[in-house]
């Protein structure tokens, strides 16, 4: 049982940056609780939204700040930095209103999966549950709770790091390797977000951590936490546990997100054949190791999500003739950690802009071309298929990097190459 904390939204005047889904959905939680004030960087029409110069002559006593908001980079940094102690989250907000158990999921990579399987698991043990968080589903837009309701959050480095409050039963890190270096500046800032999931749970919490991850090791040799923690060993076979027959399950980084949801399955003691259906059935995310087309010689992965080299390894490692696309604006202090042994079945068709930096990162480890955009490369992956049309291929759309170079996010950029590919495969 959480211990109740006062409400420190209430009749306050607050300010809500940023006006995203998780700012709109702040502001219309608060709208009748609180005297509410809004700003974005950018010009969005709205009545509440004020101007900086009126800002900057009212005082508040808390400010919401979106995740999307760089405290360092935007139009009111500075005050930002004058005011850093009133700065809060929509996860904070959520966390004072709601007591409900949550179940919250980090890491680098594999946490939007890894929340979908986990929603899925409880859906289908016939529980209450949401699907909040980094996702796209603001908690705050969520009606109809109830005490026995279940929130599965994905929480982003982004939100944890400005969040004060939060405080979730059940945590998870997936894995911790570099990313978000531009934002966070040092890898140590980046773990120590990371990280305040497990500062802010009590002694009667549990927090799942994967067992040989470096960062994670490191951090836990450093510090100690009150919860209780529990070491993942991702490499264990579970067919003792639990018979695994779906296909998507079989790349390295899929079931060590499974080997996770195992686990904690173990501790909520879920029904285990409920638990079977689930697995079986899972069918996974958009564009996040999505197979888009399988048949005899041909199966075409769309990884558009893929903004690491970390978050391509486990599928680059389980395919022979691997035509890899990749591309776009690549993530500061990112490194292709695998060898050449391992890239031996694999040839990359690198395109965009930024192709310096992966021609450095991939020459003496794997064949490679260049390409001026994603269409050129892909007409050429194409054309290669043509000319062996009995030798059985992956085509693997995962680029590794940013998508803001040519999309508005990477939801866009898959949608993109899904039209290629019907484009060059039937003429579409």
């Amino acid at each position: 049982m959480k211990k109740k904390i006062e409400n420190i939204f209430l009749k306050k005047k607050i300010l809500i940056y940023g006006l995203g889904k998780s700012g709109i959905s702040s502001f219309k939680f608060l709208r009748n609780k609180a005297d509410i004030y809004l700003f974005d960087d950018l010009k969005i029409t709205h009545p509440k939204q004020i101007s900086k110069e009126k800002l900057l002559r009212i005082k508040f006593d808390i400010i919401i700040i979106s995740p999307g908001i760089n405290i360092f980079n935007c139009k009111l940094s500075k005050f930002l930095k004058l005011n850093k102690k009133k700065i809060y989250t929509d996860l904070d907000v959520f966390f004072t209103f709601y007591k409900n158990k949550c179940i919250t999921i980090t890491g680098t990579n594999g946490k939007s999966t890894t929340a979908k399987i986990l929603y899925e698991v409880l859906k289908d043990q016939k529980k209450d549950v949401r699907l909040i968080g980094n996702i796209g589903n603001p908690p705050l837009n969520e009606k109809k709770i109830s005490k026995n309701t279940i929130f599965v959050i994905e929480a982003s480095s982004y939100q944890l790091d400005y969040s004060q409050l939060f405080s979730s039963k059940y945590s998870i890190i997936l894995n911790i390797k570099p990313d978000h270096l531009e934002r966070h500046k040092t890898l140590q800032n980046y773990v120590d977000a990371k990280f305040k999931l497990l500062g802010s749970q009590s002694k009667s919490c549990l927090a799942f951590v994967k067992s040989d991850d470096v960062l994670i090791s490191r951090k836990l040799k450093t510090k100690k936490f009150n919860c209780k923690i529990v070491k993942v060993n991702t490499k264990k076979n579970y067919n003792d546990f639990l018979e695994i027959k779906n296909k998507y399950f079989l790349t390295e980084s899929n079931r060590e997100n499974l080997s996770f949801i195992i686990e904690l399955a173990k501790k909520l003691k879920l029904k285990n054949h409920l638990l079977q259906k689930t697995i079986k059935n899972f069918k996974g995310l958009k564009y996040r190791q999505q197979i888009i087309i399988q048949n005899k010689y041909l199966t075409i992965i769309n990884d558009s999500k893929s903004t690491s080299f970390s978050s391509s390894v486990g599928i680059l490692k389980k395919d022979t003739n691997i035509l890899w696309l990749l591309g776009g604006i690549y993530k500061k202090g990112d490194k292709l950690e695998l060898k050449k042994k391992d890239l031996s079945n694999v040839t990359a068709f690198i395109y965009g802009e930024n192709k310096n930096f992966f021609n450095k990162q991939l020459r003496s480890k794997v064949k490679f071309k260049n390409y001026k955009n994603l269409e050129d490369a892909v007409k050429n992956v194409f054309s290669i298929i043509r000319k062996k049309r009995f030798i059985k291929y992956t085509i693997l759309f995962s680029p590794c990097a940013a998508s803001f170079d040519r999309f508005k996010n990477f939801e866009e950029r898959g949608l993109y190459f899904n039209r290629l590919v019907k484009r060059f495969m039937y003429g579409k």
